[in-house]
């Protein structure tokens, strides 16, 4: 019996966290709830998503379009350019740090943004949830590092 409504399935923004190794331990229900926490944002080509230095409050998730990651002087010499699938400024989600680099659209685009605080509010209602994806934070900040050491010079 073809089923035109299925309950079960996934709303076209929760189809894409699933596809995303940060989120690739989580059930369909899991998935779901984290969308609920999830705000999406729209920019234009060359608006800034955030300074360097300023104060980090959220996470971002590039769902369509590509964002440069830029230190202060060096405007014309991107660190990373993150297309569609990629997640930056994963740190403030864990401390209280100000932003290492700056954030711009390198193209129109749109982005899913977890604030800190709905983090935390994911964290008190969800804990299982929230220690999934901080374990792949874990995993991903890990493998940076290793990257770094070895002097590798690829993406944030």
């Amino acid at each position: 019996m073809l089923k035109l409504f299925d309950k079960r399935a996934l709303p076209a923004r929760s189809r894409d966290l699933k596809k995303m190794a940060l989120f690739a331990d989580l059930s369909r229900r899991e998935i779901r709830v984290v969308d609920g926490f999830m705000h999406e944002r729209r920019y234009l080509a060359g608006e800034v998503v955030f300074d360097e230095g300023e104060q980090g409050e959220a996470f971002y998730i590039v769902l369509q379009g590509e964002v440069l990651i830029l230190r202060q002087g060096q405007l014309d010499q991107p660190l990373a350019t993150l297309g569609s699938g990629s997640f930056f400024g994963e740190l403030a989600l864990l401390d209280d740090a100000p932003r290492s680099a700056q954030a711009r659209a390198g193209s129109q685009c749109t982005l899913l943004v977890l604030f800190r605080g709905d983090f935390l509010g994911l964290m008190q209602s969800h804990g299982l949830i929230a220690s999934k994806i901080a374990m792949q934070l874990a995993r991903h900040l890990a493998s940076r590092v290793r990257s770094m050491a070895r002097g590798d010079s690829g993406p944030l």
